[in-house]
């Protein structure tokens, strides 16, 4: 058995140089995605120059953001990562989503100042290569997941798992490792498994015919299968019509997508007052869901992962950069990402990359206790993940 508390820190500190009585004695660059790509993150960055001023007004703080169009535009993200450098405060740079470039721009980084720590959140490139330029990477454990989703369902009473994705889904190694997690759990925990296929909206159907076929298709799935049945949909755009006919009826979702992504479109909700107060807003999510019937069914994280990504890495960058974090403490860890999330607890594990045998002890997958709505918390960081749920790889086509 595995336990899942393997948190490790910053591999070097920097001791930074006081300035002169005004400014911050150093400074941490966070680099996120715009507010059409990814929201929360940025929204997390921003809360960072809230907390702890700007670098350009004497704060410690300097944000960018990279191109919407990043895949094709990746010299334009690794110079903004490089520019930062040009700073002779610059103590940290982190990277929220660390897209394509990443690698690269820290590589670069690391060559030009030696002395700058390097985060990074969300690796969309390899693993074993960025490891190799970071300090530390945090990222969302889509593969524990595939364990904690059914356990989530179990203690909800569900009777039944329903997998829903797609092809182009089902081709990448994360969502392929958890969909067959998932299937394995289900077996050892006394759930039947059901995959059931969805279109991918990036085919000829476009998301408006994807999130179509979920409104129309979900009823019938909840009358086969009945109430008992937890679902689950590994495409983002597809979650808020699942959502808003589970909920319609009675049916349960054991996520981790967090309060923003899916519930106020399915719920109706209007949550412009409570922009940025996640209590507030899931307050009014849950009495939502409560309201509907759906009490003790419907579970998520408590904090947006974006957000969570920018404030607790960018937190941690801080202590680390003032040395009071320390390397290889897994309290530093969780004491920095639970500054921003209020109520919740954290968890992970070092990733292992099971072509090569080898664990990244720099890369965690990390996740938030899930809150089940009208229940509470459902105690998720607490359990342990057997190891063989880790190494399970889809079966070779």
């Amino acid at each position: 058995m595995l336990v899942a508390v393997l948190f490790t820190g910053c591999k070097k500190t920097t001791t930074p140089t006081d300035t002169g009585t005004t400014g911050a004695k150093f400074h941490i660059g966070i680099i996120t995605g715009t507010v059409s790509q990814s929201e929360d993150d940025l929204r997390g960055a921003e809360r960072l120059v809230q907390e702890y001023g700007d670098a350009a007004s004497g704060g410690i703080f300097t944000t960018l953001t990279f191109p919407d169009n990043f895949a094709s535009e990746q010299e334009t993200t690794i110079s903004e990562i490089v520019g930062l450098a040009d700073d002779p405060l610059m103590k940290a740079i982190v990277m929220n989503q660390a897209v394509v470039g990443t690698a690269e721009g820290f590589k670069r980084v690391r060559e030009k100042r030696p002395d700058i720590l390097l985060f990074a959140a969300e690796a969309a490139e390899d693993p074993i290569i960025i490891s190799a330029v970071a300090d530390q990477i945090v990222g969302t454990d889509y593969v524990g997941q595939g364990y904690l989703m059914v356990w989530m369902a179990k203690q909800m009473g569900a009777k039944t798992f329903v997998y829903t994705s797609f092809p182009r889904h089902m081709s990448m190694e994360v969502l392929s490792r958890q969909r067959y997690i998932t299937e394995q759990a289900c077996k050892d925990l006394g759930l039947k498994f059901v995959f059931q296929t969805c279109p991918d909206p990036t085919s000829d159907v476009g998301v408006a015919g994807a999130q179509q076929f979920m409104l129309e298709k979900t009823p019938t799935w909840i009358q086969e299968y009945g109430k008992d049945t937890a679902f689950h949909n590994t495409n983002l755009a597809e979650i808020e019509p699942l959502l808003k006919q589970v909920i319609a009826g009675g049916a349960m979702y054991p996520g981790a997508t967090g309060p923003l992504l899916g519930f106020p479109g399915a719920l109706g909700l209007d949550l412009k007052a409570e922009q940025g107060d996640f209590p507030a807003i899931m307050k009014k999510v849950e009495q939502a869901v409560v309201a509907a019937g759906d009490s003790g069914r419907i579970a998520t994280w408590a904090f947006s992962k974006g957000y969570s990504m920018s404030t607790g890495l960018g937190e941690y960058a801080k202590r680390c950069v003032e040395g009071t974090a320390k390397p290889g403490n897994s309290a530093d860890v969780r004491d920095a990402f639970a500054k921003y999330t209020p109520g919740a607890t954290w968890n992970g594990w070092d990733y292992k990359d099971l072509n090569t045998g080898k664990t990244l002890d720099n890369n965690l997958m990390m996740y938030m206790d899930s809150y089940c709505l009208g229940k509470g918390y459902l105690g998720t960081t607490k359990l342990v993940i057997p190891e063989k749920y880790l190494t399970i790889l889809a079966p070779a086509s």
